[in-house]
């Protein structure tokens, strides 16, 4: 091992004993707060409904069709922007996904939340002439959106159980 490698591993190893030694954690191992009981309505089908339902039940959160919690799911768009100029093989792709929600309390049908659009948004570079990895990066890059999005709107329904 050269001398820059084990200099470079020795500073690693020192800023993750240091962090964990403070109490450091990454945001989302275990920040997240247990939520009430929801009801999940409107777009329940889409990918982003399947990664947020799947996230909720990782999290014991109960998905109840009489949650104490409505929790009604726009359906999520994907928005695709090309960047860089025309006649290049490969260019960059700014994909944004977004999904409105509503969250509504069940005991007295008040709003917490009343279509607030969330996102999330990925660069990633494509060579338009590869067809099949296109293809491809589109739609690893569309699944990881889904995901996002999804803590996205976990992070936004523990903001407001923080706040109630």
């Amino acid at each position: 091992m050269n001398r820059r490698t084990f200099i470079a591993t020795s500073m690693a190893a020192s800023a993750a004993l240091f962090l964990s030694a403070c109490g450091f954690r990454l945001r989302g191992t275990g920040s997240i707060p247990s939520l009430p009981p929801l009801a999940l309505e409107g777009n329940t089908n889409s990918d982003m409904a399947r990664q947020l339902t799947d996230r909720l039940e990782q999290l014991d959160t109960e998905i109840t069709a009489n949650g104490v919690w409505r929790v009604t799911l726009g359906t999520p768009t994907l928005d695709e922007r090309r960047l860089g100029g025309e006649g290049r093989a490969s260019r960059d792709h700014e994909l944004t996904l977004r999904s409105t929600i509503s969250v509504q309390r069940r005991d007295d049908n008040a709003y917490l939340v009343n279509s607030e659009t969330l996102s999330a948004s990925t660069r990633i570079r494509v060579n338009d002439d590869d067809l099949l990895t296109r293809e491809n990066l589109f739609s690893e890059a569309e699944q990881t959106l889904n995901r996002e999005l999804a803590e996205r709107i976990i992070e936004r329904l523990s903001a407001l159980n923080n706040a109630s």
